[in-house]
């Protein structure tokens, strides 16, 4: 990983080994709660309790944050400034969402696994044996396109995918046609494999509905990148604020706050543009979950009730996200209005693939993609 208004009918959207530590001991706290099993603040009586909980544990382990992505630096921040009594382990800030459950996997049992993941959704589908059921406390004002209605994972914030370029090094795209052109040679990158990171899922998903295709096949998608590939536009390189810096990736199709955010992270150093291309927009929602084996399950908790307070939300809005509970914020009057304004205009006409779309979109994407930009 370095991605209204909720958007429109939004579907529920989209979207490493580690070294082994010593042997998990989850404490039961003194509540006589088995935070394991706890599936929301009600279990711990009061969130004083779950805060106390947590704090006893006094560790969380997150995974796959990169601090320059969607202002998770700040957020990170804001949580161990108010929560000092736990150490928070911030482990492959660079993982992918499947190297995120392999983490999960390969730590089984271990206090170095992964408390919570941040995941795209085709990843999210395919992985729900790994996830902890549990209902944060504005369960209700998460739109019911945007949860799995067991509660195994849930949205948190989202974009539209869109391009990032050099405009001292390339023409201004206007279309996917127009990367297909000499200026573009060796210079057009997606963040990440699109069979294991979300972002990068979604760049061909973008390309799909853009070259002539529909969510149900996203074959048009692969047919786009395979032919960016043939004539040597497509540079299979991970695009990062340290790529675009330096060149080798001046051409980026990314979600819209991530390449809002190496504008602004590059100020001075490099112009960045972004651009969502007219016609069809493609919208998508990264989810939260609690692993089931979770070493910290109290901190676990207490994290996703961070996350969904309005405060944070908020912080996402700053980073350029659309929050989950958007919609709730604004009619509650606790969005914040100046940040909220600075948010592009959607697309007239957007669309986000459903579990089923994703699931059969990742099927093919196992089945063709190594092959069509090999």
């Amino acid at each position: 990983m370095n991605t209204t208004r909720i958007i429109g009918a939004v579907a529920l959207a989209t979207a490493a080994a580690l070294t082994l530590g010593a042997c998990a001991a989850s404490e039961t706290p003194a509540s006589g709660v088995d935070a394991s099993t706890a599936t929301s603040i009600a279990d711990f009586g009061s969130f004083a309790e779950l805060e106390a909980a947590a704090k006893a544990e006094g560790a969380l382990n997150v995974i796959a944050l990169p601090r320059d992505w969607a202002n998770y630096g700040e957020i990170l921040d804001l949580f161990i400034e108010r929560y000092p009594e736990i150490t928070v382990t911030e482990a492959a800030p660079d993982a992918s969402s499947a190297e995120e459950i392999q983490a999960a996997e390969n730590l089984r049992g271990q206090d170095t696994a992964p408390d919570v993941f941040d995941l795209g959704l085709a990843v999210a589908l395919q992985s729900t044996d790994y996830f902890a059921p549990y209902f944060v406390e504005r369960w209700d004002d998460i739109p019911a396109e945007l949860k799995h209605p067991d509660g195994l994972f849930w949205a948190d914030y989202g974009g539209y995918m869109a391009i990032g370029y050099d405009p001292d090094a390339v023409p201004a795209p206007t279309s996917l046609e127009d990367l297909l052109g000499e200026e573009y040679r060796g210079k057009v990158a997606i963040n990440g494999d699109p069979t294991q990171a979300g972002a990068a899922f979604a760049a061909v998903g973008l390309a799909t509905v853009q070259n002539g295709g529909t969510l149900d096949d996203f074959g048009a998608g692969i047919d786009f990148f395979e032919e960016l590939n043939a004539v040597g536009n497509f540079v299979k390189i991970d695009p990062t604020p340290a790529t675009v810096a330096s060149g080798e990736t001046p051409v980026v199709f990314d979600w819209d706050y991530l390449n809002n955010g190496y504008a602004a992270e590059l100020d001075g150093q490099r112009n960045w543009e972004v651009v969502v291309l007219p016609g069809t927009g493609y919208a998508g929602y990264y989810n939260q979950a609690i692993n089931v084996d979770a070493p910290n399950p109290a901190a676990a908790r207490l994290w996703m009730e961070f996350l969904y307070s309005p405060e944070v939300q908020n912080l996402w809005l700053k980073g350029g996200a659309r929050p989950a509970l958007e919609a709730s914020m604004v009619a509650n009057g606790e969005i914040d209005q100046a940040l909220y304004a600075a948010l592009p205009a959607a697309p007239e006409d957007t669309v986000v693939p459903t579990a089923a779309q994703s699931e059969a979109a990742a099927a093919l994407l196992g089945e063709r993609w190594a092959a069509a930009v090999q």
